[in-house]
């Protein structure tokens, strides 16, 4: 049941309401959801988040940091979690600055269940793929850790569009010794093409304007 549970995603509620929390987590339970309550946002930030797809159902209104405030501290944080806000006393503006800071939903108490669990397997799918990519970019960014310095030089100009010759020639080595650099980096790097080659660099945000 626990390999499920971590397969599902882990969901924490914030609210100062009991009845509500206690609610939330019954609801989440029952469709195979693992889930973590809080009265206050600040209990929430001394959790040491666990390493499996989560989000956040968050009250708008809460005591000590609110829900909009603990959105933009929340946001400083590597892999910050998808919030849901919750509400029974929402606005057109608090909505509109919940969803441009990247909050999955704005509901509105009492909640439709079906809406809140839909909204949870969105934020969770959403977590799962940042997840993902950051888990590539860790490994894009290891594996050029391990390119030599002429490797990665050779990178950063046949990346911007040059020739192998053209790149020789910038750096004054011979156009075989390019190629075979070249070569070299595109194996380390997992590339097996140019284009390839581009969007690593582009990913790791090192490729120059041409």
């Amino acid at each position: 049941m626990q390999a499920q549970v971590e397969e599902e995603g882990f969901v924490y509620v914030i609210d100062d309401d009991p009845h509500v929390r206690s609610g939330l987590s019954n609801l989440l339970r029952s469709v195979g959801l693992n889930a973590q309550v809080f009265g206050s946002a600040t209990e929430f930030l001394r959790l040491e988040r666990l390493a499996t797809p989560s989000c956040v159902i968050l009250d708008v209104r809460l005591p000590g940091l609110g829900g909009l405030d603990f959105q933009s501290e929340l946001g400083k944080r590597d892999r910050s979690p998808p919030i849901i806000f919750i509400t029974g006393h929402g606005d057109i503006p608090m909505t509109v600055r919940a969803m441009k800071a990247g909050a999955v939903e704005f509901l509105t108490k009492p909640l439709r269940e079906q809406d809140l669990l839909d909204a949870v397997r969105i934020a969770l799918e959403r977590d799962r793929e940042q997840r993902r990519r950051d888990d590539e970019l860790a490994d894009l960014r290891s594996r050029f850790e391990t390119l030599t310095a002429r490797e990665r030089e050779v990178v950063a100009l046949v990346t911007t569009g040059r020739l192998n010759k053209q790149t020789a020639a910038a750096i004054g080595i011979s156009e075989v010794t390019v190629k075979l650099h070249r070569q070299n980096a595109m194996k380390k790097l997992g590339a097996h093409s140019l284009p390839d080659l581009v969007r690593i660099t582009d990913a790791l945000g090192l490729r120059p304007a041409p």
